[in-house]
């Protein structure tokens, strides 16, 4: 405080403030050196936090780390006085540290250690102080022992079970639970206070248990304390009965008492909270009332802070976090039912403990400056401002002219050396406390330079240029540049000064170069630094190469002549497409140009000539463009065609480094086709013997590369050649070559966490591949603690791929990041991943379900959302279950399996579209919210009824042709009406084709299943149309067209390309289903005509396409190989019966047919004659009739004979004996009847003539051409 005069004095100090003119602090270099030398007062860099609670089961240690020059010692107080520490056996000191270590092994209580400690670090500079340490152990104490009366209550009133935990440190965390360890169920009705207590909003029958236990679980010790149960007693006005509960009636229909809403906490209309600023503000608002009230919360004068606010326990809990001083006003909560509504007001203040609006920092100052240190904070009351000097209070300090405080600020002038010191300021209010050290340095040091001595800097001639000359002393020397070591300082014209000592010449001359000094001086001494400057010429290329194009197999050059200061080492590289050249066996670079022979498609691309020398570069592109070969007289082995390339030869291994080897090899034939690349594979003797991978590709035109390699791999090396045919054989295995281990470089992949069970979090990941592991003896370290809890990583160390935390809270978050470490040390880590432990069951349920807008098939389904946090998981969805209770039609049976939906909604008033119902009828359901793991409680059951609607097809549709004047129609009733069936309606029209006859209508009452239909026309067919009717329409068509007359077959067409077919089953199954139409889609289901609502789902197939050989018969082989045989029998046939003429006898103009005729009936040459046949003298046969007629010329017996059968001959059918067409009688040429001389068939069968008759008959009827043809028949 300023006391009286103050505002004179600040007016004064202001003014003074104007008139005073302040040096920059001095900014110490991070040189080792300067640091090495540099005195510094002590700066505390690590200490324990201000509350420090410890587990009394482990050694305390309290933190204290402090750097500074001259070396540090450290001292404690406790409680405000000096701590020996080596008094006490159990205490000691960390080395270089100003940590304590108390261990408790030869006896002793952590609580006699319990106090206020603080640290002092101090050298002849200073002494730093840390924040006061308040050590406390960890308690855990046991629930006082008491016997609790039963709890008697009438249903419908509230009830408050107290838990009054034992008071632990830190406080316990407090639950409540059954005697199979189940958490209480909570809800709107009953919920947990922010004191632990159980409060019963009002009570049912139900709730009447024998063990409500509150537990408190103390996180330092991990127990849990249990206090005896209560024991709960439902006092009802009627009996209850379990089975009667219902959610929408939890009172079994007895009649209870309703009542308004009152608080049971807090009570009253009025009360006021307090909470720091940062911190988190929590009101609570607990009615009670029947029914169970509502709570709202309000601000009044402003909106609630949306960002921030967050309601919990069923709107019962209004969470602020981070508060601010905005935050603080009216709080109003509002318990509301349908008898009426209270309001409660809270009023909230917002206090602060102190933080820093300016802090102070370090300052360093030369002799004779000025400078300042400035504490500003600020707080609710506002802290007070306190100085001390090495951990005194500033008024026990001699006043100094040097140093003046006002208030917040202290003002040094002209500050000596032997007056740094370290200062503490101290601001505190009724909250708490801020402790800041700030040092004072006052540092003398004479110049000294930084740089490297007499550098040697190369420029190019007319380039900006800069001669660097770092310094530093205490005070700051001044810093002047001479160049040759005469005349005046330089600065100005073309040189310039920078005030950390960089001289800048604008643009370098051969006449700049030269010896340049640089000079710091200061009261303290001088120091100086040289810097010799050579301006060269720049390096230029002065041929560039040019754009070309190259026939394939010949030769392309590419110019690059270069010019450069002749002091200066230029190289020269090659780039193509922007990537290093590598110029293998064929290239070939000389000073001044590149040569590539035999040119080929993979030589075509950008050349870049670089240039560089020490100091600067240039570089010039061409493009190479590759022509087709155009030879006019091509050799011999162009002709040949390509081939795949020999394996390459001679592998060695050269330039062995720690992960990488030079492979060299001697390129096989090419064949007519180059080399594009070259595959290098390699195999190793540890993990996959004898198994040869890919290692990497390279350019054909190189047979020299370095392999980049895994360490701790015993490699062995093969190369194949690539051509545009394909690849070589591999060549033959290199030596081995062994790369020494290393520590990973891959950090595991997969790396995730997530609970398998409630109190658990798994950790799992992918193993790192065999040639990853680098070294042997691999294993991980994981760690992992709660998201943005500041706890403290924990770790542990595996050779699996798994780690399993136990005991953990459920679905919280945790950070996770692994790392893999062998035998030489670790990888590097992953990153930072969120994982999740276990799920549990979600333990409120959806409230207030309802539907809307019913229609037939569809139904809008409403909710009120629970609340996030009772979901103890990840929310998955509200999972609706619903099934159908009864159809509204007398008498159908229906199936009630239980069907779900799922609905994903984090809106406040989520809905969705229940769909595919069954018209007409009952449904039922109810809501859960869901996990990925489990369910949570159901809501109340819901019944609506979905509307009438159109029917199913009639089922069984069949159609008979009994006779050839009727057809008779019989169906059955649909699968599922969808509502009171009115009628049916059958349209049919006759079927032409494609064509369709005029349509007729007949309608049926509902109990009509058959209709017989009397054709006008047998040979009429027609199509039919078959629906059911209810109120709302037509249902679904089915289309038949009528059968042939046998066909009874029992199946139904469906109008457009469905085909319906039904088949009943009267057996086990596997069923056949046969008379399917080759390559057509089907979809099949099973149902029960008993059951209309029992059917399988149905399952979709398609029959294969029929396959139809179209074959012409007379391009197959053996049909022509039977015409052949035929043909060749016939010829063969006509050739003996032309032979047989010519030697035997002549037969009369018949032909060809006619003689093929003789020779049939010559076969009949050896069956025996007739025994009625009759011999005359002469030796001639007589053919009768049976009788001879003695009056007969011999025209008449010649005719006679001529219509006498052969033996053999066949009957006709009316028992005659049918007559020879063919009488071989007029043919004969007379003679003694004898056989001829080559016992021709003629001969055997003639008769004696005279010459003149046989002439005569020539012209007989068995001669003509027609009778000839009736002879073959």
């Amino acid at each position: 405080m300023l006391g009286q005069g103050g505002h004179a004095a600040l007016a004064l100090m202001s003014l003074l403030l104007l008139l005073w003119q302040e040096a920059a602090p001095i900014e110490v270099p991070q040189d080792a050196k300067i640091l090495q030398d540099l005195k510094q007062p002590p700066t505390i860099i690590k200490q324990s936090v201000k509350d420090y609670i410890v587990d009394p089961r482990d050694n305390i240690i309290i933190e204290c780390e402090a750097k500074g020059n001259p070396v540090l010692t450290f001292s404690w107080r406790r409680n405000g006085k000096f701590f020996n520490i080596g008094k006490d056996p159990r205490v000691t000191m960390r080395k270089r540290s100003g940590t304590l270590e108390i261990g408790f092994r030869s006896g002793g209580r952590p609580e006699d250690y319990e106090g206020e400690y603080q640290c002092f670090a101090n050298n002849d500079l200073g002494v730093a102080l840390s924040n006061k340490i308040l050590l406390r152990v960890s308690k855990a104490p046991l629930w006082p022992k008491e016997v609790l009366e039963p709890v008697s209550v009438t249903e419908g009133s509230p009830l408050v079970l107290p838990c009054n935990p034992p008071p632990g440190l830190p406080p316990p965390f407090t639950f409540w639970m059954d005697s199979s360890m189940s958490p209480i169920p909570q809800d709107k009705r009953v919920s947990m206070g922010l004191n632990g207590d159980l409060y019963f909003s009002n009570v049912l029958a139900q709730d009447a248990h024998t063990d409500y236990s509150c537990n408190a679980r103390f996180l330092f010790t991990h127990t849990i304390q249990q206090k005896n149960p209560f024991t709960l007693k439902v006092q009802t006005t009627e009996p209850f009965n379990d089975t009667s509960y219902n959610a929408t009636d939890p009172y079994g229909g007895r009649k209870v008492a309703e009542s308004t809403p009152i608080f049971l906490s807090p009570p009253g209309t009025e009360s006021s909270k307090m909470v720091l600023r940062d911190e988190q503000l929590l009101l609570e608002c607990i009615a009670a009332g029947l029914p169970t009230p509502t709570i709202k919360w309000f601000k009044k004068g402003g909106d609630l802070p949306g960002r921030k606010v967050k309601f919990e326990n069923y709107n019962k809990t209004l969470k602020i976090i981070n508060v601010s001083e905005e935050d603080a006003g009216e709080y109003v909560c509002m318990a509301n039912n349908h008898l009426g509504s209270i309001r409660h007001s809270i009023f909230v203040q917002i206090k602060a403990a102190p933080y820093w609006l300016d802090k102070p920092s370090d300052l360093v100052l030369a002799p004779d400056e000025n400078g300042r240190l400035v504490c500003r904070a600020n707080g609710n009351p506002k802290p007070n401002i306190q100085w001390l000097i090495n951990g005194h209070p500033i008024e026990s300090y001699p006043s100094s002219p040097n140093r003046q405080e006002l208030g917040d600020t202290i003002i040094f002038r002209s500050v000596q050396i032997g007056s740094s010191a370290v200062y503490q300021c101290n601001a505190s209010n009724q909250h708490g406390y801020l402790l800041a050290n700030a040092f004072v340095s006052v540092l003398d040091m004479p110049p000294r330079m930084l740089g490297p001595k007499n550098q040697l800097i190369k420029v190019i001639e007319n380039n900006r240029t800069f001669l660097d000359c770092p310094f530093f002393g205490s005070p700051l020397p001044d810093l002047r540049w001479f160049k040759n070591g005469q005349g005046s300082g330089l600065d100005g014209g073309q040189y310039r000064v920078y005030i950390n000592g960089t001289l800048e010449i604008k643009r370098a001359r051969a006449e700049d170069e030269g010896t340049y000094t640089c000079v710091a001086n200061s009261i303290l001494g001088t120091a100086e630094n040289q810097v010799r400057l050579e301006v060269k010429e720049p390096t230029r290329i002065v041929r560039l190469p040019e754009h070309q194009s190259a026939i394939r197999g010949s030769t392309a050059r590419f110019d690059c002549k270069v010019k450069s200061d002749p002091s200066l080492t230029v190289t020269v590289a090659w780039m193509k497409d922007d990537k290093p050249l590598h110029l293998g066996w064929r290239l070939r670079k000389d000073e001044e140009s590149l040569t590539i022979p035999n040119v080929n498609e993979g030589d075509e691309g950008t050349y870049t000539c670089a240039v560089k020398s020490e100091i600067d570069q240039d570089s010039a592109s061409a493009r190479l463009t590759v022509l087709e070969e155009a030879s006019l007289n091509p050799s011999v082995s162009s002709a040949l065609p390509p081939d795949r390339p020999d394996p390459p030869m001679d592998l060695d291994l050269s330039d062995p480094a720690a992960r990488s080897v030079r492979l060299t090899w001697i390129p096989g034939n090419d064949h007519r086709s180059p080399i594009t690349e070259f595959l290098v594979q390699f195999e190793e003797d540890r993990w996959e013997p004898n198994r040869w991978q890919n290692l990497s590709t390279y350019p054909g035109d190189l047979n020299s590369v370095i392999l980049q390699l895994a360490p701790f791999v015993n490699y062995q090396f093969r190369v194949i050649a690539i051509n545009s045919v394909g690849q070589s054989q591999p060549s033959r295995p290199s030596p081995r070559y062994k790369t020494s281990g290393a520590a990973p470089d891959a950090i595991p992949r997969g790396l995730r966490g997530w609970g398998s069970k409630k109190d658990n979090m798994e950790i799992t990941w992918e193993p790192l591949l065999d040639l990853e592991r680098n070294g042997p003896n691999l294993h991980y370290s994981i760690w992992w603690r709660r998201k943005d809890s500041g706890e403290e990583w924990s770790n542990v160390t595996t050779v699996g791929s798994k780690h399993v935390v136990h005991n953990t809270e459920t679905y919280v978050p945790y950070e996770i990041k692994l790392q893999a470490r062998n035998e030489f040390g670790s990888g590097p880590e992953s990153n930072v991943i969120i994982g999740y432990s276990g799920e549990d069951k979600p333990t409120d349920a959806p409230t207030d379900l309802q539907v809307s807008k019913v229609d037939s098939t569809k139904a809008n389904v409403h909710w009120k959302p629970v609340d996030p946090n009772t979901v103890q998981g990840e929310f998955k969805e509200y999972r609706l279950y619903y099934w159908r209770e009864s159809s509204q039609v007398p008498g159908l049976i229906v199936s009630k399996e239980k069907k779900t939906k799922g609905f994903y909604s984090t809106t406040a008033e989520p809905s969705g579209i229940l769909s595919d119902l069954v018209p007409y009828s009952k449904y039922k359901m109810f809501m859960v919210v869901a996990n990925n793991h489990f369910e949570g409680p159901p809501s109340n059951t819901v019944e609506f009824n979905t509307k009438e609607g159109v029917p199913d097809a009639p089922r069984s549709f069949r159609i008979y042709r009994r006779s050839l004047d009727t057809i008779y129609l019989e169906w059955e009733k649909p699968l599922e009406p969808n509502g009171i069936l009115i009628g049916y309606q059958l349209r049919y029209q006759t079927v032409n084709g494609s064509r369709l006859g005029r349509s007729h209508l007949e309608t049926f009452l509902p109990n009509v299943t058959d209709f017989t239909l009397r054709l006008s026309d047998r040979s009429t067919r027609y199509k039919f149309f078959l629906s059911a009717l209810t109120q709302v329409g037509t249902g679904e068509v089915y289309a038949e067209e009528s059968p042939h007359f046998t066909n009874e077959e029992n199946f139904t067409d469906a109008t457009g390309d469905k085909t319906v077919k039904i088949v009943p089953v009267k057996q086990q199954p596997p069923i056949t289903v046969a008379d399917l139409i080759a390559g057509a889609e089907y979809h099949l289901r099973v149902y029960s005509h008993e059951l209309n609502s029992v059917s399988s789902k149905s399952v979709s197939f398609k029959t294969k396409p029929a396959y139809i050989d179209h074959v012409d018969i007379a391009t197959q082989g053996w049909f022509i190989g039977l015409m052949c045989a035929i043909a060749l029998i016939i010829l063969i046939l006509l050739i003996v019966c032309f032979i047989k003429r010519s030697r035997g006898g002549k037969y009369p103009g018949g032909g060809f047919v006619t003689g093929l005729a003789m020779c049939l009936v010559r076969d009949k040459k050896d069956l025996p004659l007739d025994p009625v046949d009759q011999k005359d003298q002469d030796g001639s046969f007589d053919y009768q009739n049976g009788s001879s007629v003695p009056d007969r010329n011999e025209n008449e017996n010649s005719s006679d004979e001529d219509n006498k059968p052969l033996q053999g001959s066949q009957t006709s059918l009316d028992g005659n004996v049918k007559e020879s067409d063919d009488s071989l009688v007029d043919y004969g040429e007379g003679g003694d009847g004898q056989f001829n001389e080559d016992g021709s068939f003629i001969g055997q069968y003639t008769v004696k003539k005279d010459k003149d008759e046989t002439e005569g008959n020539e012209s007989s009827e068995a001669t003509s051409p027609v009778n000839a043809i009736y002879s073959l028949a």
